[in-house]
């Protein structure tokens, strides 16, 4: 019963947190990322994160050593929690941002943030553990730490927010692949983060008890986090390829419309141009009997060399032979190749088809197919390629 008891208290449950975000740092600075231009983001994401966690962790340690019999320890634990989730949300949040475009947010807008917070911090822990005749100066400096707290989050919502929208479009530009779902986890994984600082706002206010399950929520949301990020680290790494794109080559994947436009018509004339898009047709038929198109994960330039040609002369003879989008008509092949396999071969399921053909995610494979064919693929198949006599 006295055990019980023990992990029913906050000091208890302090104490595992610290340990969890300790041992979670330790991890995250044990992995070895190989050094090159790909992943030198990815590997200063993953330390200023460890770093954030220790200190988190240090300066939970430090406030149940130093301060275990403090006065209203409730309070002062909910305090203690609106700092460490400040460090930890700001460097998960500019760490994140920064892998998808470095250009979002610059070094000296973190360290400025990183400073306020410290002393704003300081400031609020003083005041707190006063004599008690400086309650207006703790006033004060807590309406300082919510504000900046707010202010805060609200800055790198708006950051990660236009940095992710952005990412979406570098997947697409540098693919040509519908790719965004190996990075929805980053999306999701900022709206529990963006609640947890909501939640905590709100146990704030809340009559005492509340802050350990708050505390307890924030292990389990620190350890949902740093089990993706440590996934991404080690599968994701073609999404690194698109993001570092501008490192590696010097050029933008964005560049000026008019730059688009210019780059889209190669400086030949009608008659080369009519050489060069029957080369590619002829280049297209075998590369359709070699069934390429099942193939993913691969650049625009890597598509265009195997069909002996330059990505922008590919585009230019898709917009002005095809005239049909390069992706969108990969995926038709794609699924006029599902639609074949799903009759011929019954024992397979539909996720191994839609993979067979291309698809990497079963989501993208069902949504294409009913875009395309106007039903799923279990229909199609149950009734024997004739979902509208059915």
């Amino acid at each position: 019963m006295d055990f019980l008891t023990d992990l029913t208290d906050i000091r208890t449950i302090q104490w595992l947190a610290c340990a969890a975000s300790c041992m979670l740092a330790f991890i995250l600075l044990m992995i070895k990322i190989p050094h090159s231009e790909h992943t030198k983001r990815l590997n200063n994401a993953k330390v200023t994160i460890a770093v954030s966690f220790l200190v988190c962790g240090f300066m939970m340690a430090f406030s149940l050593y130093k301060y275990p019999a403090v006065w209203d320890y409730e309070q002062f634990s909910s305090l203690t929690m609106l700092i460490t989730a400040s460090f930890s949300t700001m460097a998960i949040s500019y760490s994140m941002v920064n892998i998808i475009d470095d250009r979002m947010i610059s070094g000296n807008v973190f360290i400025i943030n990183t400073f306020l917070l410290t002393a704003t911090s300081f400031a609020l822990l003083e005041s707190f553990l006063g004599d008690g005749s400086g309650k207006q100066h703790y006033l004060i400096a807590l309406t300082l730490s919510l504000g900046l707290f707010v202010t805060q989050s609200t800055y790198y919502i708006v950051k990660f927010d236009k940095a992710y929208k952005k990412s979406l479009l570098a997947l697409s530009a540098y693919y040509d692949e519908d790719e965004d779902h190996k990075i929805r986890w980053l999306r999701f994984f900022y709206i529990i983060a963006m609640l947890t600082d909501v939640f905590l706002l709100v146990y704030m206010v809340l009559p005492d008890g509340f802050m350990k399950i708050y505390i307890a929520w924030y292990v389990l949301f620190i350890l949902y986090f740093s089990a993706n990020f440590i996934s991404f680290i080690g599968s994701h790494r073609m999404i690194l390829d698109a993001f570092a794109h501008r490192t590696l080559s010097g050029q933008d994947l964005f560049p000026p419309k008019t730059q688009k436009l210019k780059d889209m018509e190669p400086a030949i004339d009608r008659k080369q141009r009519d050489a060069e898009f029957k080369k590619i047709n002829g280049s297209i038929k075998q590369w359709i009997a070699d069934k390429k198109y099942r193939e993913y994960d691969k650049t625009k330039e890597e598509i265009a060399m195997e069909i002996g040609t330059t990505k922008e002369l590919l585009q230019l003879y898709f917009n002005k032979v095809i005239r049909q989008d390069f992706r969108n008509w990969r995926t038709e092949l794609r699924i006029n190749d599902a639609k074949k396999m799903l009759l011929e071969d019954r024992q397979a399921s539909t996720n191994l088809i839609g993979e067979m053909c291309g698809f990497s995610d079963r989501s993208n494979f069902h949504t294409q197919f009913v875009k395309i064919v106007g039903c799923s693929p279990k229909r199609w198949r149950d009734t024997n390629g004739k979902p509208e006599k059915a």
